[in-house]
C-alpha cells in the first residue's frame, strides 16, 4: 500500500472556479492518474473513499465538484449542466496534465452513473486518454420505471416542465428531490431513501438531496453510447445486477459498442456503490487490475 497525500485544488472552466482535490501518491516519479466524474447532483466527496484507494495502489487521483455544486462556483445552485459539466470534465484532464507528479500521457478516465456517460463521452474525443472505466454509467432512460404509475410519472414531468419553464424565464429553480421514498416526486425513488441520505450526507458532507430537474431533458437525447462507438481505447464498464436507474440493458450496451469495451457484474444496487464498502473495495480491485493491464503498469 503506497502512502500518499491530499491537496485541495482548484481550476478554471467554463469561466468559473472549480474545486477539486488531489490525491498524490508518494513516488520518484509522475505516476498515471484517475480522473473521476461524479454522478447526477453528487459532489466530489462521495468518491474520496474510491480516490483514497487508487492513491493507496500508487495511482493519483483527481476528484473535483462541476460548477453550481458542492464548493465549486456557478449559480443557480444545484443545476446540472450536461454542456457545462463536460467542459469541466476537460478541465479537469488539462489540470492533471499540467500536474508534476502525474503522467500526461496516462491518463485514465473514471465516472460514475451520469459521470460515466461524461467519460466516455470526453475520451471519445480526446486521444490523449489512456483508458476509461464508467461504473454504473448513464445510457439514457428506461421505458418504464418499475413502480411508478402513470399519475407519478405525470406529476414528475410537470415539475420537470415547470423546473425548464422557469428557468427559461430566468427564474429561481423548482428543485425536487434527488432521492425520495415511494411516490415522493424526485429524480430517483428508493424503499431505503432515508438510509441511502443518512449515507450520503454524512461526515459533513456538501450532498444535498435536492435538484433542479430540468437537466433530465436534455438527458433524453444525450447518446454516450454512440461515443463509445467512436473510442479508440479499452473501456472497462462496471454494472450493478439490480440497477434499477442504470439498467443492465441500457448500459451493457455502451461495452458492446465499444471497440475494446469490457463488462463486469456485481451484485447490489445503483446505491451499493456508495454505500457498501466491502463491495467499493472489490470492484476498486478490479478497476486497478484493469488500469495495471493497460498501461503495463510496474507494481
Amino acid at each position: 500500500m503506497d502512502a500518499f497525500t491530499e491537496v485541495d485544488v482548484q481550476f478554471s472552466s467554463d469561466g468559473g472556479r472549480r474545486a477539486g482535490r488531489l490525491f498524490r501518491p508518494e513516488a520518484a516519479r509522475p505516476v498515471p492518474c484517475v480522473v473521476m466524474c461524479s454522478g447526477f447532483g453528487s459532489t466530489m466527496d462521495r468518491l474520496f473513499g474510491w480516490a483514497g484507494t487508487f492513491a493507496a495502489a500508487g495511482l493519483a487521483a483527481l476528484v473535483f465538484d462541476y460548477g453550481s455544486f458542492g464548493r465549486s462556483e456557478g449559480e443557480p445552485r444545484q443545476v446540472v449542466d450536461i454542456d457545462g459539466q463536460l467542459a469541466d470534465v476537460r478541465a479537469a484532464v488539462a489540470f492533471a496534465r499540467a500536474d508534476d507528479a502525474v503522467d500526461s500521457d496516462r491518463i485514465v478516465l473514471w465516472g460514475n452513473s451520469l459521470g460515466g456517460a461524461h467519460a466516455i463521452t470526453v475520451a471519445a474525443d480526446d486521444p490523449r486518454i489512456a483508458a476509461v472505466v464508467a461504473q454504473i454509467p448513464f445510457n439514457g432512460f428506461p421505458r418504464k420505471v418499475q413502480g411508478r404509475s402513470t399519475g407519478y410519472t405525470l406529476r414528475l414531468l410537470s415539475a420537470i416542465g415547470w423546473d425548464a419553464l422557469r428557468g427559461r424565464l430566468g427564474l429561481s429553480p423548482h428543485y425536487i428531490p434527488l432521492v425520495g421514498e415511494p411516490g415522493e416526486v424526485a429524480i430517483t425513488n428508493a424503499a431505503e431513501a432515508k438510509e441511502h441520505i443518512g449515507t450520503l450526507s454524512a461526515g459533513g458532507s456538501l450532498w444535498r438531496n435536492q435538484v433542479a430537474p430540468r437537466a433530465t431533458w436534455p438527458m433524453m437525447r444525450y447518446r454516450p453510447e454512440e461515443s463509445a462507438a467512436r473510442l479508440r481505447v479499452p473501456l472497462l464498464v462496471c454494472l450493478a445486477a439490480d440497477d434499477a436507474e442504470s439498467p443492465e440493458e441500457l448500459s451493457s450496451r455502451l461495452a458492446r459498442r465499444a471497440p475494446q469495451g469490457r463488462l463486469r457484474h456485481y451484485p447490489g444496487t445503483h446505491f451499493s456503490f456508495y454505500t457498501d464498502a466491502g463491495l467499493r473495495q472489490r470492484v476498486a480491485a478490479d478497476q486497478i487490475a484493469f488500469v495495471d493491464e493497460v498501461l503495463s503498469r510496474d507494481r
